[in-house]
This record gives structure tokens, C-alpha cells and sequence, in this order.
């Protein structure tokens, strides 16, 4: 036993609005196989569909923004969590504060930096408002970074800090001036970061991910989120491109391939069943994981409501699939 389940047996106390769903025994089971450096999470944690899956009664969505972390946290296969919150708004160090103190020592999250950093052009959409279509003066500013995203995300999370991410959402590269422009400005952006911290880059341009991005993250030493996304390489030959690089393995399984979005949401609402299970990529996800593990890399996965139907269950099955391939 990996000493997972220690974490997470405590005393319930009085009060609180949302309680942790009961857990089968078959996964705390897998729980206590599943070896400890693997971290696995869900974007976000406030959704009413996971009732009994992860939390004791129906709720709406921001009571459980509110108050659903606390029950999150004590599922034994649940030790991590995305928060995608900030990357439309920054959040204050006293937010991030809020979040540590309610979930167990070794615990971590996985955090979205904002918007800003990353996105060069400001969308033609309506919540963008006068900027629409505009420039971003703040688009890889390692001032802006260090100001409003690493330093409150260090402060407030401390030793909880998992990674910082910089997602890079579809973007025009040749308005940037091309693939090489825009690596060299990564890398410049990257290596002018604060220190001492795990930070990784998603991208969604398959494009860019060619020899030059994998030397920008070598020579600034930040990983590579291998990202289940469709327009992204399959994640077996993302991490095939990327296994010499040093730093944790960083996934996140974002969508069913041939949805967009929006269609994910209306095929999978309300997020309580796996309407799509994706069988070849959950055992592709489950070899990245068990291997990095007995390399000694700390592994993290965070999962969407729209990979397959319902996070929590996404994770628990691969939970069980990395169990299994290393009883094999």
C-alpha cells in the first residue's frame, strides 16, 4: 500500500455544506494501488451532476465552487485539481490561500495562468468587449506573468503549488510572424519566469510542435502538457517526441475527438455517466503513466467533463487501467 488512503481518513466535521459521496471499495482498492506520484484531478470540481459520484447530495453549481473542494479532496483517487477559473480573471494569493487550507497535506493543484499571458489576439467574442480583435500588449509580458499570476499563485498555495500552465489556445502563427518568432518569444518569456517552480505549456496548434518549441522547453526547462485534444497530435506520439525532456509528465484530457466544445456539452450535460468511453487513449494515458512513475517523475492528470461524459469517471477508470497494466 502506497499510504494514499492516510491522507484522506479523517475525522468529518460539523457544518459543512457538501459531504464526500461513499466510495466503493473497488476503488479504494485501486487507491491504494495506485502508486503515489501519480496525481490525478478534474477541471474544476463544481458540477451538480457528480452527485454520488463524488459528493453526498445535490447542489447547485456555485455551492460547489464554494464549498465542494473539501469533499473533492477526501476521494482517495482524487489528489489534485485543476482550477481553470483563472485563466479569464487573476485570482488574489488570498483565493489560492483558501483552496490549500481546504484540501489534504499532499494535494495539488494544476493552474491555469490568465488569458493574457498567452493569448496574442483578443478573439472576435463578446466577452472581450472593445478589445476584440485587438492586439494584447500583454501577450508573453513576464512582468504581467510574475505580477498577477506566479507570485499569488506561489504565495497563496505554497507547498500545494503543483504546476502553473500556459495554455496557448488556437492562435494565427503567421500574424506572430511564424513558428520561429514565436519560439523565440516563448523562450524568452519562459527563462525570464521566476525560478524554483513547475511550470508547462499547452499548446493547440499542432503545427508548433516541431524540433524548435521542444528546444525552447529544453533550454528553459518547462514541460510539455501532453494534451488529449483533437487538434493535437495523439498523446503517444506527443510523449514519444518529448520522453528525454526532464520535469513531471503533465496530461490533460480535454475532449472527445470530432466534438467541439459546445457539442461535448450538449452530448454529455449533465456530466454523469461516461457517454463515450475512449478506450485506445485511456490505455495510451495509462502506459505514459505507469512509466514516468517508475522513472520517479511526479505525474499529473487533470480531465474534462467532455473527454468522455464525466471526469471523475474518466479518472477512475484509468486509475484502474494503471493498476492493472502493472499487475500485468
Amino acid at each position: 500500500m502506497d499510504g494514499q488512503l492516510s491522507l484522506f481518513e479523517e475525522q468529518m466535521p460539523t457544518g459543512r455544506k457538501v459531504l464526500p459521496a461513499p466510495v466503493d471499495e473497488s476503488l479504494r482498492h485501486t487507491a491504494e494501488k495506485l502508486p503515489a506520484g501519480i496525481r490525478l484531478g478534474t477541471s474544476t470540481w463544481s458540477f451538480p451532476g457528480w452527485k454520488g459520484i463524488l459528493y453526498d447530495r445535490g447542489a447547485t453549481s456555485q455551492l460547489l465552487a464554494r464549498h465542494g473542494l473539501w469533499a473533492y479532496a477526501r476521494h482517495p483517487l482524487l489528489r489534485a485539481a485543476g482550477v481553470d477559473r483563472t485563466f479569464y480573471a487573476p485570482i488574489t494569493a488570498e483565493d489560492f490561500a483558501a483552496y490549500a487550507q481546504d484540501v489534504p497535506e499532499g494535494f495539488r493543484f494544476l493552474v491555469k495562468a490568465h488569458e493574457y499571458c498567452t493569448v496574442a489576439h483578443f478573439p472576435l467574442h463578446n466577452r472581450y468587449g472593445e478589445k476584440a480583435g485587438q492586439d494584447n500588449a500583454y501577450f508573453l509580458d513576464s512582468d504581467y506573468a510574475e505580477e498577477f499570476v506566479v507570485r499569488p499563485y506561489r504565495e497563496g498555495l505554497g507547498d500545494k503549488a503543483g504546476v502553473l500552465l500556459f495554455q496557448f489556445s488556437p492562435m494565427d502563427v503567421g500574424r506572430l510572424g511564424g513558428r520561429r518568432v514565436f519560439c523565440r518569444r516563448l523562450l524568452r518569456f519562459l527563462t525570464s519566469l521566476p525560478p524554483g517552480l513547475h511550470y508547462a505549456v499547452e499548446l493547440r496548434n499542432s503545427e508548433l510542435f516541431q524540433d524548435d518549441y521542444l528546444k525552447v522547453l529544453e533550454e528553459s526547462g518547462v514541460v510539455h502538457c501532453l494534451n488529449i485534444h483533437p487538434t493535437m497530435p495523439p498523446i503517444n506520439r506527443q510523449a514519444e517526441r518529448i520522453r528525454h525532456l526532464p520535469g513531471p509528465t503533465v496530461i490533460r484530457w480535454m475532449l472527445h475527438t470530432g466534438l467541439t466544445y459546445e457539442s461535448a456539452g450538449q452530448r454529455y450535460h449533465p456530466y454523469d455517466r461516461q457517454v463515450d468511453p475512449d478506450r485506445p487513449t485511456r490505455q495510451a494515458a495509462a502506459t505514459i503513466c505507469r512509466s514516468a512513475a517508475a522513472s520517479g517523475r511526479d505525474v499529473y492528470v487533470i480531465a474534462n467533463n467532455k473527454a468522455e461524459g464525466c471526469a471523475p469517471l474518466t479518472l477512475f477508470s484509468l486509475a484502474e487501467a494503471i493498476v492493472a497494466s502493472h499487475e500485468d
